[in-house]
């Protein structure tokens, strides 16, 4: 009964491979019906090592070790490999690949201006497509933006004056009322600014920002918005009844 089974092994097996070379591991599909001496011939191309320096151990799929692989003119199905084994190579002159420090990998580097005679680097075809800071005429549309944009906020600011009472509309939030404590420019951010010391705990900080104190309230009581969303004019402070019983 035994006679009539036929056991049907695949002609070829995924391997995992290792070396003393380098740390990577890297996944490779060989013939088991080529020799160790072929096998190893494949490897010199795949680890950098010399067939007549080289090794070979045989690792289950748990990394175990099984068994070393000696005999050149044995073929590789002869072995216990299969799928997801490990084939660990040894290097016995010793050598190790150079790029596996990368601190011993000389830096390449290029000046601008060489850079600038290349034809075939990214900053060349942003000009030939003119696009980015390459289109010479979208860089002066913004910058015209900018520039009036920068004016329209100074005309503003000029408008406002520390010590008036405000209010605040800025888009997708409630109007608030406040007092207004600081006008100018910043550190945080371009342009100008107006500082308000809201009447409720509205805002998001004391008056100051990324550590520099611009005026000072309570927590949560300032802000800063831009001078076109601030309003002055006789704003007195609403009553909430926070003294009545």
């Amino acid at each position: 009964m035994d006679s009539d089974l036929t056991v049907v092994t695949c002609p070829y097996v995924d391997v995992r491979l290792t070396s003393t070379i380098s740390s990577f591991e890297v996944k490779r599909r060989f013939n088991r019906g080529i020799t160790i001496a072929a096998l190893k011939g494949k490897l010199e191309m795949v680890v950098g090592a010399s067939f007549s320096t080289m090794d070979l151990e045989l690792y289950g799929v748990s990394d175990n070790f099984l068994q070393k692989m000696d005999d050149n003119e044995a073929l590789l199905g002869s072995y216990p490999v299969d799928d997801e084994c490990r084939i660990h190579v040894i290097d016995r002159s010793g050598g190790q690949l150079e790029f596996t420090d990368v601190s011993k990998v000389e830096k390449f580097e290029l000046s601008d201006e060489a850079y600038k005679k290349r034809t075939d680097s990214a900053r060349s075809f942003m000009k030939n497509l003119r696009v980015g800071p390459y289109n010479e005429e979208e860089v002066a549309r913004k910058k015209a933006e900018l520039a009036a944009q920068l004016e329209e906020e100074k005309v503003a600011a000029n408008a406002i004056s520390v010590g008036n009472r405000c209010k605040v509309q800025v888009i997708g939030q409630p109007t608030k009322l406040g007092t207004v404590m600081f006008v100018g420019t910043t550190d945080f951010k371009t342009g100008y600014w107006v500082g308000v010391k809201y009447d409720e705990p509205l805002g998001k900080h004391d008056g100051t920002v990324e550590g520099k104190q611009y005026f000072e309230c309570e927590d949560k009581y300032g802000g800063f918005v831009k001078p076109q969303n601030v309003t002055v004019g006789d704003f007195p402070e609403e009553d909430y009844g926070l003294d009545e019983m």
